[in-house]
């Protein structure tokens, strides 16, 4: 486009001469088009931007999306750990602590200076990470208490050796026999009058005549019919701690016998309020029914111990 030339009339030369315009229209101008350009620039920028990914700018966009994978699934085993350890700590004041008649570590102890934490995904990139920090924290905080925790068990287990042959620790029902964990411990449906009631054993599904093995040191105080419990052995361990096998086919043992852990004290059957071949197990202390799933560490690897409590948790029918 050319640019407009403007003519002035001058009467002393009688003649037309052209004008020229000043230098700081000439600024004025020369700004306007630099503005126009920059503006045009900056918006082609941005539509290409927008539109366009550079190859630099697509392998940046996956790599930070990798991360944030990454990051999630790391926070998902951390979910996991942190879950562990809390399985840990309840055993460890529940089962452990209690056998060897401690104090249990409480809550301000164990998580001191540590504020437990539950995010969501859908955080920001910095909230997550921040995250990540501070359930790691957590979990070193949980390692720490609990190691030192074990030390001082182990320490009195070196001198409780008899109560610890004693405790109740091991299945009633080898693994090898055992069908399934038919019911655990909790409020269950009662099979036979169908109300809900609190159900403070365990029952172990297998055949009838399944050996049944006493699960420590102690003397058995009743091996009788039992209404509801059909035929029942009932040991007492000393210490606090008594032991009863319901529903059996046979009797093995007699009242004021000595037993020690493993022996041979019934076989298992279907007598008195049952609905099924199956034994029932409880462990009580001081009188009170505690959760068998905690007086198994004798007899099961973590992962057969982490599988019996989805199953007595997730556990169908109660059989008596």
């Amino acid at each position: 486009m050319s640019r407009k030339v403007y003519y002035r009339y001058n009467p002393k030369s009688e003649s037309y001469e052209r004008v020229y315009p000043s230098k700081r229209k000439r600024w004025i101008a020369a700004a306007g088009h630099f503005l126009v350009s920059l503006l045009l620039g900056l918006t082609m920028f941005l539509l290409l931007d927008g539109i366009i990914d550079l190859p630099k700018e697509r392998r940046l966009k996956n790599e930070n999306r990798d991360l944030k994978e990454q990051l999630l699934l790391m926070n998902s085993r951390l979910d996991d750990a942190l879950e562990v350890m809390d399985d840990i700590a309840d055993r460890d004041n529940n089962f452990y602590r209690v056998m060897m008649q401690t104090d249990r570590i409480t809550d301000a102890q164990r998580y001191a200076g540590i504020d437990r934490i539950n995010r969501l995904n859908s955080m920001s990139d910095n909230q997550l990470v921040a995250s990540l920090q501070d359930k790691l924290n957590l979990l070193e905080r949980e390692i720490v208490v609990e190691s030192r925790s074990f030390d001082r068990l182990a320490d009195l287990a070196r001198k409780n050796s008899d109560r610890i042959a004693c405790v109740p620790a091991i299945q009633p029902v080898s693994e090898l026999n055992l069908k399934q964990m038919a019911s655990g411990y909790g409020r269950r449906v009662d099979p036979v009058y169908g109300t809900v009631k609190f159900h403070e054993g365990m029952d172990f599904s297998c055949n009838v005549g399944t050996p049944v093995y006493a699960t420590g040191n102690g003397t058995v105080v009743k091996a009788e019919w039992a209404s509801g419990y059909g035929n029942l052995v009932e040991i007492d361990h000393g210490y606090g701690y008594v032991t009863r096998y319901a529903h059996l086919s046979e009797l093995l043992v007699k009242p004021g016998q000595k037993v020690n852990r493993g022996d041979l004290i019934a076989k298992s059957g279907n007598t008195g309020k049952s609905t099924g071949p199956h034994v029932h197990y409880e462990v009580r202390l001081r009188g009170v029914a505690q959760n068998p799933v905690n007086y198994y560490f004798y007899d099961l690897t973590p992962e057969e111990y982490a599988e019996m409590i989805t199953h007595a948790e997730n556990a169908g029918h109660v059989m008596d």
